[in-house]
């Protein structure tokens, strides 16, 4: 009952009209009137934002600020990965041989959520990891590696929330939502960046240019919160074992090393 009514709710305030009014009211002039409420309830931390609170002009400007220079730091050793984002850790887990993970209780397919059968085949018996953002965290996505960008595609067209609601009661929210997906090989093998659209807003931007990428690189942002899924390749990853989820991490902290495999 619970789940039904939760669905019902949410696929009648994430159509297009509200969507495009969410949209339009975030980069109005009269967003900014809300700015200082919301920096309040969601706690910003506003002495590593790159420009004062009263220097945005909307909401969505507020949403994808940058940081001072030295706000975040990138470990430098070339086999680590790096968080791609603020956010909560909140799973890691392996890819099963049919494709599939489980989040929260409920299975997803990755191949679903990748959409490209020669893009699936390397990521089975591989790792995952799961990053929530929430509307109070940074929203720009960093390169968690050094390599080349191989592929970028989008799917998707409605964003149900990404939260823990969303992933309970969902509709497989992390393989239908909107979300563009990063391939990136490295020296070890490849990594997948899948960027997953919350609720109302599809807004992922990409802001990397060529195909070459160092780990702590911008790569896009988000224009609300959302969530980012790392998968990695069979064998080729090992989790930092002092993170354990969920647990707050932020751009450029180590969540684990690269290996061959």
């Amino acid at each position: 009952m619970i789940q039904s009514l939760y669905r019902l709710m949410i696929e009648l305030t994430n159509g297009r009209l509200t969507s495009a009014l969410l949209k339009r009211f975030s980069t109005s002039r009269l967003s900014r009137f809300f700015i200082p409420s919301f920096a309040k309830v969601y706690n910003l931390n506003l002495d590593e934002m790159e420009k004062p609170l009263h220097a945005f002009p909307t909401l969505h400007e507020l949403f994808v600020r940058r940081l001072k220079a030295g706000a975040r730091i990138h470990n430098s050793n070339s086999n680590s990965v790096a968080s791609p984002v603020d956010a909560v850790f909140e799973e890691i887990g392996q890819i099963g041989e049919n494709s599939e993970i489980t989040v929260k209780g409920k299975t997803y397919s990755i191949a679903e959520m990748l959409g490209k059968q020669e893009a699936l085949a390397k990521y089975i018996g591989g790792a995952y990891i799961l990053l929530y953002l929430s509307p109070s965290h940074y929203h720009r996505i960093h390169s968690p590696i050094t390599g080349e960008i191989t592929d970028q595609w989008t799917l998707g067209k409605k964003s149900f929330p990404v939260n823990k609601l969303g992933l309970k009661y969902g509709r497989q929210t992390l393989s239908k939502n909107y979300r563009r997906i990063t391939e990136i090989k490295h020296e070890y093998g490849h990594v997948a960046v899948v960027k997953v659209g919350a609720m109302f807003v599809n807004s992922i931007e990409m802001v990397h240019e060529g195909s070459q990428i160092n780990k702590g690189n911008e790569l896009a942002y988000f224009t609300f919160g959302s969530t980012v899924v790392l998968l990695f390749e069979k064998d080729s990853f090992a989790v930092n074992n002092d993170l354990q989820t969920p647990i707050e991490v932020i751009v450029g902290q180590e969540l684990g090393e690269m290996s061959d495999h």
